[in-house]
């Protein structure tokens, strides 16, 4: 066999693996179109109604939490969202969740870490490593959430920004979409076959298939990506988050818009600094690219949304896009912010490194006791 010959059966696999991310993200678009459209039609003119609860920030950010930790993806949930947003759900309320989900997400690295368990000085450094997402965005949340509520910064810079985005013509719901006419026919499919359900039912159902949907091809794409990118990537990654802050957040961002998940990045650091390869100091950037580069799947989703509810469905996205950006302005930005993630993550560290079982006490506690406290004490004062 030729050289080119065996180069050509080497490359086969790695076409085929691309081209079924390609289906991956067209039934993300299907599913976000479905989500939609069935909230639209088991809620009817009753959709603010619907989520009554979530208009009490708090909750809304709870829920946020809640839902992300449980399936571990920031890109899952804010797709999600971009889908309700476009069924009718305010971007005012969806803006606590967008938040909830960025804490949220963080759970999966830090679950990485109990891997090195066993060993008190690697799970000290894994344990920190992990966590210095956990503190940046409960730091994010604490100085950003008051200032929502109080001049609803995010909400009006990204309905600015998806204002300027769109212009009347494109608005149009008659006006030819080259991605609407792709994935309308498969989203027209699915309703075809739950609207058979007696109403509110069937729109019920068609969340969940939509639900199911994202959470299916998030999964496997990033499966599929980091197969195809971390192994090379990781070589990469070491070189490239060495050469400063700046670089450290280029490479998390690129990092993370490939492969599709922050939780996957980052994750990838922290046997890095268990093993001592790279600092605390090093990975601080990185996790913070990798908060930016997530964001990219919610504006993948909101290019699904069509007809008048494009412009909110994009305005949550961008929301997600500009906490995260705004969170690393402010905090890695002020000299007397800058080091407190590290800090208080070392000192976290410190703490179940000499007492294990305050690991999963934290673990449990911040992503499910608590939130968990907050959305039952809501539900009981009927708030």
């Amino acid at each position: 066999m030729s050289s080119q010959s065996a180069q050509e059966l080497h490359l086969f696999p790695s076409i085929v693996a691309w081209l079924r991310v390609l289906v991956l993200v067209y039934l993300l678009l299907v599913a976000v179109v479905v989500i939609g459209e069935g909230f639209k039609f088991a809620a009817g003119s009753q959709a603010e109604q619907l989520f009554k609860f979530a208009k009490n920030p708090l909750l809304g950010l709870m829920v946020g939490i809640v839902f992300t930790a449980l399936i571990q993806s920031s890109s899952t949930v804010t797709s999600i969202i971009v889908g309700l947003v476009a069924g009718g759900l305010p971007v005012s309320i969806a803006v606590p969740m967008v938040m909830g989900a960025n804490i949220g997400t963080s759970v999966t690295n830090t679950l990485v870490s109990l891997g090195h368990v066993r060993d008190e000085g690697q799970f000290r450094l894994a344990f920190s490593a992990a966590t210095i997402l956990d503190m940046f965005n409960l730091l994010a949340v604490a100085i950003l959430l008051p200032i929502e509520l109080m001049v609803h910064l995010l909400e009006r810079i990204s309905q600015l920004a998806a204002s300027v985005m769109f212009s009347d013509v494109s608005l149009d719901v008659h006006q030819f979409n080259l991605l609407a006419a792709a994935v309308n026919p498969a989203a027209d499919v699915v309703q075809y076959v739950t609207r058979q359900i007696p109403s509110p039912w069937a729109g019920i159902c068609e969340v969940l298939v939509g639900i199911t949907l994202i959470i299916g091809s998030i999964t496997r794409m990033s499966i599929l990506l980091k197969r195809l990118m971390v192994g090379t990537a990781r070589d990469v990654l070491q070189r490239m988050i060495g050469q400063g802050p700046l670089s450290g957040i280029l490479s998390g961002t690129i990092a993370t818009v490939l492969v599709q998940s922050s939780s996957t990045t980052t994750s990838l650091m922290v046997p890095l600094a268990g093993g001592g390869i790279l600092t605390l100091k090093q990975i601080y950037p990185f996790t913070l690219g990798a908060n930016i580069g997530t964001c990219i799947t919610a504006l993948i989703a909101a290019a699904a949304v069509t007809g008048e509810s494009s412009r909110q469905a994009l305005a949550i996205a961008l929301v997600h896009l500009f906490f995260n950006c705004l969170g690393v302005a402010i905090i890695y930005g002020v000299p007397f912010l800058r080091p407190l993630p590290v800090t208080l993550a070392e000192s976290l560290g410190d703490a179940v490194s000499h007492q294990k079982s305050l690991a999963f006490v934290y673990v449990i506690g911040i992503f499910f006791v608590v939130p968990g406290f907050f959305l039952g004490i809501s539900w009981l004062l009927g708030f």
